[in-house]
């Protein structure tokens, strides 16, 4: 399951269409290729479930949620369907929990891995325009929308790996614990996560805070390197 903070639009109030088709075209990537990634593991590890029954897609119309969807295009929060996965018909995991930690870590790692690309094709394009002086309303676009998808990314792959329960991290971190324990934890899973809905409604923006500090090596990792090779870059082309 892929619940999201929306730290992408603060809500209708300054309608603008642009920036709405944005939005909800980064919500649908995004979710979509979060949820995409649970199944494809589940699916390598030996499990169809989601599979058969037509999960393993990246077509937005099977992953969202439309409640999800709606509360967060308005309250900033949403969710998506969670994938369903079998750990009992894991075939290439030494134990289940080993299964669904390895399922549970690809969906944040899909989102990291779009946030890298975005990242990527943000500096291409500004190399593009570097070198043609490109302007319009086409680039402003193009930029707003490669920008959104990274940030939407990186927060929601920091987000889903908080060890709390129904997030990813609850199952990745879990997973780490006796098994006693772990299976207890999971028994009271809902219970903990309605908590942390109440945290997130009432105290979003102290989450906010949190999931920005969790994300500064994240950004670090990604941005750091691609701004000292696209420096070197264009050090070059200046150069020639």
């Amino acid at each position: 399951m892929t619940v999201s903070l929306g730290l992408l639009t603060g809500g209708l109030g300054n309608f603008n269409l642009t920036d709405f088709l944005i939005t909800i075209l980064v919500l649908a990537v995004s979710l979509s290729f979060h949820e995409f990634a649970h199944g494809w593991a589940a699916f390598r590890l030996g499990d169809d479930t989601a599979a058969r029954m037509g999960r393993l897609s990246m077509n937005p119309l099977v992953h969202l949620d439309p409640i999800g969807s709606i509360a967060f295009i308005l309250g900033g929060i949403g969710w998506a369907k969670p994938v369903p996965i079998n750990p009992s018909r894991f075939t290439r995991a030494r134990t289940i929990k080993r299964g669904i930690m390895l399922t549970s870590l690809a969906g944040p790692s899909a989102n990291l891995i779009l946030a890298f690309a975005s990242a990527l094709g943000l500096y291409l394009l500004l190399t593009l325009v570097y070198l043609t002086s490109w302007s319009g309303t086409v680039l402003t676009v193009m930029i707003q929308l490669l920008n959104r998808m990274y940030f939407a990314n990186i927060i929601l792959a920091v987000f889903n790996l908080l060890p709390i329960p129904p997030l990813d991290g609850f199952k990745i971190f879990g997973s780490l614990l006796p098994s006693s324990l772990y299976y207890r934890l999971m028994g009271i899973e809902r219970y903990i996560g309605m908590v942390f809905l109440m945290i997130i409604l009432f105290a979003r923006g102290f989450l906010s805070q949190v999931l920005s500090v969790v994300a500064w090596p994240f950004n670090q990792v990604i941005l750091r390197p691609l701004e000292w090779l696209f420096g070197w870059i264009w050090q070059l082309i200046s150069l020639a």
